[in-house]
């Protein structure tokens, strides 16, 4: 029995061609509409971002004018005597910090006999103290025995005289300007001394005569 195959194309498994059709059609439907929502969000956050520039940028804009016309009213002679005001206080405050009770102890310590203080001016400026002081002594070497000893105590450096005169009573007026840093803490003071320890003996004074045996006088 002879056996042939009449047909004149091949069979092809249509179902499966259609299914991966499918399947592509909805990969590819899939990967528009997620581009599409990017594209939407992105431009939605393009307009909001746009919103913000310019509203910062008219902001900007209204304060820039709003500083110019402040500086246009603004008093140049006024406000030289606020910044002057504001020095002069900064100045005040940086004073508190300086402790005239430690000072007039270091300088009395270290004042010799023969010299005496007429005045003293602190200035105080970003955190460094400088002291000009005016002394009175009867011969230089007397005030360059006292400014030796400024330097010797630690808390004063660079102490040098500026200018020097003689006063109508035969003296020398020297202004000594020195940098005061302060470091060496003062001595303790000395304890007062101990009282002395009470003693045994009775106070002096007339002593009672000895009584007679038995009561009598």
């Amino acid at each position: 029995m002879l056996r042939a195959n009449l047909s004149t194309r091949p069979f092809y498994n249509e179902r499966a061609v259609h299914v991966l059709i499918g399947v592509a059609a909805l990969i590819v439907l899939g990967l528009t509409a997620l581009n599409v929502f990017r594209m939407v969000t992105l431009s939605r956050q393009n307009t909001e971002l746009s919103s913000h520039v310019n509203n910062d940028r008219a902001e900007a804009e209204q304060l820039t004018r709003m500083a110019a016309d402040i500086r246009r009213r603004i008093d140049k002679d006024e406000l030289e005597v606020v910044a002057a005001a504001a020095s002069e206080a900064n100045s005040l405050i940086d004073q508190r910090t300086f402790s005239w009770t430690a000072f007039f102890n270091r300088i009395e310590s270290t004042l010799p006999p023969d010299v005496m203080l007429s005045s003293v001016r602190p200035s105080v400026k970003d955190g460094t103290t400088r002291v000009s002081m005016v002394v009175l002594g009867r011969r230089p070497e007397d005030v360059d025995e006292f400014m030796e000893k400024l330097e010797a105590t630690g808390a004063f450096d660079e102490v040098v005289p500026s200018q020097q005169d003689r006063t109508e009573a035969g003296l020398y007026r020297v202004t000594v300007e020195s940098l005061y840093t302060g470091a060496v803490e003062e001595d303790a003071p000395a304890p007062a001394p101990a009282a002395p320890p009470a003693s045994a003996k009775p106070p002096s004074g007339p002593s009672a005569p000895p009584r007679k045996p038995g009561g009598g006088e």
